[in-house]
Protein backbone atom coordinates (compact mmCIF):
# COMPACT_ATOMS: atom_id res chain seq x y z
CA UNK A 1 0.00 0.00 0.00
CA UNK A 2 1.18 3.15 -0.94
CA UNK A 3 0.45 6.79 -0.13
CA UNK A 4 0.07 10.18 -2.21
CA UNK A 5 3.97 10.20 -1.63
CA UNK A 6 4.86 7.47 -2.44
CA UNK A 7 6.28 6.00 1.07
CA UNK A 8 4.76 2.54 1.49
CA UNK A 9 2.31 2.74 4.28
CA UNK A 10 3.37 1.08 7.69
CA UNK A 11 2.35 -2.36 8.14
CA UNK A 12 -0.34 -2.27 10.51
CA UNK A 13 0.90 -5.79 12.43
CA UNK A 14 4.12 -3.92 12.77
CA UNK A 15 2.68 -0.99 14.58
CA UNK A 16 0.76 -3.29 16.62
CA UNK A 17 3.82 -5.06 17.15
CA UNK A 18 5.65 -1.54 18.57
CA UNK A 19 2.64 -0.32 20.02
CA UNK A 20 2.03 -3.87 22.34
CA UNK A 21 5.92 -3.86 23.18
CA UNK A 22 5.77 -0.04 24.44
CA UNK A 23 2.98 -0.50 26.41
CA UNK A 24 3.64 -3.52 28.10
CA UNK A 25 5.93 -2.01 30.22
CA UNK A 26 3.31 -0.95 32.09
CA UNK A 27 3.71 -3.54 34.87
CA UNK A 28 7.54 -3.67 34.86
CA UNK A 29 9.41 -1.00 36.63
CA UNK A 30 8.91 2.35 35.71
CA UNK A 31 12.32 3.57 33.71
CA UNK A 32 12.43 -0.08 31.89
CA UNK A 33 13.46 0.76 28.21
CA UNK A 34 12.09 -0.37 25.11
CA UNK A 35 14.20 -1.55 22.68
CA UNK A 36 12.94 -0.70 19.19
CA UNK A 37 15.05 -0.92 16.11
CA UNK A 38 16.10 1.86 14.16
CA UNK A 39 14.16 0.99 10.86
CA UNK A 40 10.81 0.83 13.41
CA UNK A 41 11.54 4.49 14.52
CA UNK A 42 12.25 5.59 11.18
CA UNK A 43 9.44 4.35 10.20
CA UNK A 44 7.25 5.85 12.51
CA UNK A 45 8.84 8.95 11.87
CA UNK A 46 8.46 8.72 7.84
CA UNK A 47 4.75 7.97 8.51
CA UNK A 48 3.37 9.57 10.97
CA UNK A 49 5.12 13.01 8.73
CA UNK A 50 3.61 11.92 5.95
CA UNK A 51 -0.04 12.28 8.13
CA UNK A 52 0.79 15.66 9.80
CA UNK A 53 1.27 17.14 6.38
CA UNK A 54 -1.76 16.06 5.26
CA UNK A 55 -3.70 17.72 8.32
CA UNK A 56 -4.20 21.54 8.85
CA UNK A 57 -1.69 23.26 10.64
CA UNK A 58 -4.38 24.96 12.80
CA UNK A 59 -6.63 21.66 13.40
CA UNK A 60 -9.94 22.24 13.83
CA UNK A 61 -11.99 19.15 16.26
CA UNK A 62 -14.64 18.02 18.56
CA UNK A 63 -15.42 17.47 22.34
CA UNK A 64 -14.81 15.81 23.98
CA UNK A 65 -11.44 15.27 23.89
CA UNK A 66 -8.69 15.21 26.47
CA UNK A 67 -5.68 17.62 26.49
CA UNK A 68 -2.21 17.06 27.61
CA UNK A 69 0.76 19.32 28.56
CA UNK A 70 4.55 18.32 28.49
CA UNK A 71 5.66 15.03 28.82
CA UNK A 72 9.34 15.49 28.34
CA UNK A 73 10.20 12.20 28.08
CA UNK A 74 8.55 10.91 31.07
CA UNK A 75 7.45 8.15 29.76
CA UNK A 76 5.88 5.95 32.87
CA UNK A 77 3.74 9.18 33.66
CA UNK A 78 2.30 9.70 30.09
CA UNK A 79 1.52 5.80 30.59
CA UNK A 80 -0.15 6.33 33.69
CA UNK A 81 -1.80 9.32 32.12
CA UNK A 82 -3.42 7.03 29.44
CA UNK A 83 -4.27 4.86 32.21
CA UNK A 84 -6.66 7.55 34.12
CA UNK A 85 -8.03 8.68 30.90
CA UNK A 86 -8.00 5.72 28.41
CA UNK A 87 -5.91 3.86 26.34
CA UNK A 88 -6.21 5.20 22.29
CA UNK A 89 -8.64 4.77 20.64
CA UNK A 90 -11.10 4.96 23.93
CA UNK A 91 -10.71 8.58 24.57
CA UNK A 92 -9.66 11.43 22.16
CA UNK A 93 -6.48 13.34 22.76
CA UNK A 94 -4.62 16.45 21.71
CA UNK A 95 -1.10 17.21 23.35
CA UNK A 96 -0.17 20.64 23.35
CA UNK A 97 3.93 19.70 22.49
CA UNK A 98 7.48 19.31 24.91
CA UNK A 99 7.23 15.40 24.23
CA UNK A 100 11.02 15.32 24.69
CA UNK A 101 14.22 16.36 26.52
CA UNK A 102 14.84 16.47 30.57
CA UNK A 103 13.21 13.23 31.23
CA UNK A 104 15.12 10.02 30.63
CA UNK A 105 13.00 8.03 28.12
CA UNK A 106 12.14 10.73 25.28
CA UNK A 107 12.35 7.61 23.00
CA UNK A 108 9.89 5.56 24.02
CA UNK A 109 7.53 8.79 24.81
CA UNK A 110 7.89 10.00 21.31
CA UNK A 111 7.55 6.71 19.79
CA UNK A 112 4.24 5.85 21.35
CA UNK A 113 3.01 9.37 20.47
CA UNK A 114 3.42 8.99 16.93
CA UNK A 115 2.74 5.19 16.81
CA UNK A 116 -0.86 6.14 18.14
CA UNK A 117 -1.04 9.01 15.63
CA UNK A 118 -0.46 6.41 13.04
CA UNK A 119 -3.04 4.41 14.53
CA UNK A 120 -5.65 6.79 15.12
CA UNK A 121 -5.13 9.97 12.63
CA UNK A 122 -8.43 11.63 13.58
CA UNK A 123 -8.61 10.95 17.16
CA UNK A 124 -5.29 11.62 18.24
CA UNK A 125 -3.28 14.82 17.98
CA UNK A 126 0.14 16.28 18.29
CA UNK A 127 1.17 19.54 18.58
CA UNK A 128 4.22 21.25 17.88
CA UNK A 129 5.98 22.38 21.08
CA UNK A 130 9.35 24.48 21.64
CA UNK A 131 11.51 21.54 22.39
CA UNK A 132 10.53 19.77 18.98
CA UNK A 133 12.48 21.79 17.46
CA UNK A 134 16.58 21.34 16.74
CA UNK A 135 18.10 23.80 18.47
CA UNK A 136 16.30 22.98 21.41
CA UNK A 137 16.64 19.03 21.87
CA UNK A 138 20.24 19.94 20.93
CA UNK A 139 20.84 20.77 24.10
CA UNK A 140 18.05 19.71 26.29
CA UNK A 141 18.59 15.86 26.02
CA UNK A 142 16.98 13.87 23.07
CA UNK A 143 19.63 14.39 20.84
CA UNK A 144 22.25 12.46 23.62
CA UNK A 145 19.52 10.24 24.13
CA UNK A 146 19.53 9.42 20.36
CA UNK A 147 23.02 9.55 19.68
CA UNK A 148 23.51 7.11 23.01
CA UNK A 149 21.03 4.51 21.93
CA UNK A 150 20.93 4.82 18.66
CA UNK A 151 23.07 7.47 15.87
CA UNK A 152 22.86 11.09 14.96
CA UNK A 153 20.76 10.01 11.68
CA UNK A 154 17.80 9.29 13.66
CA UNK A 155 17.62 12.41 15.37
CA UNK A 156 17.72 13.91 12.17
CA UNK A 157 14.50 11.67 11.35
CA UNK A 158 12.92 12.92 14.08
CA UNK A 159 13.76 16.78 13.10
CA UNK A 160 12.50 16.16 9.89
CA UNK A 161 9.01 15.05 11.45
CA UNK A 162 8.83 17.82 14.05
CA UNK A 163 9.11 20.37 12.05
CA UNK A 164 6.07 18.94 10.00
CA UNK A 165 3.77 19.13 13.32
CA UNK A 166 1.01 21.69 13.27
CA UNK A 167 0.90 24.35 15.97
CA UNK A 168 -2.43 25.03 16.87
CA UNK A 169 -6.07 23.45 17.71
CA UNK A 170 -9.82 24.72 17.49
CA UNK A 171 -11.96 22.70 19.82
CA UNK A 172 -15.41 23.32 19.13
CA UNK A 173 -14.89 26.37 17.45
CA UNK A 174 -14.34 28.37 21.33
CA UNK A 175 -11.17 26.78 22.91
CA UNK A 176 -7.57 27.74 21.03
CA UNK A 177 -4.55 25.26 22.24
CA UNK A 178 -1.24 25.96 21.34
CA UNK A 179 2.60 24.90 23.37
CA UNK A 180 3.30 29.04 23.91
CA UNK A 181 2.13 32.32 23.80
CA UNK A 182 0.44 34.11 20.56
CA UNK A 183 2.53 36.39 18.55
CA UNK A 184 1.40 40.04 18.70
CA UNK A 185 1.40 39.77 14.95
CA UNK A 186 -1.09 37.40 14.75
CA UNK A 187 -4.33 38.72 13.90
CA UNK A 188 -6.41 35.95 12.54
CA UNK A 189 -6.64 32.05 12.49
CA UNK A 190 -5.83 32.20 9.10
CA UNK A 191 -2.55 33.43 9.49
CA UNK A 192 -1.79 30.03 11.43
CA UNK A 193 -3.38 28.02 8.78
CA UNK A 194 -1.41 29.65 6.03
CA UNK A 195 2.40 28.93 8.28
CA UNK A 196 4.37 27.26 5.95
CA UNK A 197 5.52 23.30 6.36
CA UNK A 198 7.93 22.26 7.06
CA UNK A 199 9.49 24.76 9.05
Amino acid sequence: MATAQGQAAMDPAVLDDIIRRLTEVRSARPGKQVQLSEAEIKQLTVSSREIFLQQPNLLELEAPIKICGDIHGQYSDLLRLFEYGGFPPDANYLFLGDYVDRGKQSLETICLLLAYKIKYPENFFLLRGNHECASINRIYGFYDECKRRFNVRLWKSFTDCFNCLPVAALIDDKILCMHGGLSPDLNNLDQIRSLPRPT
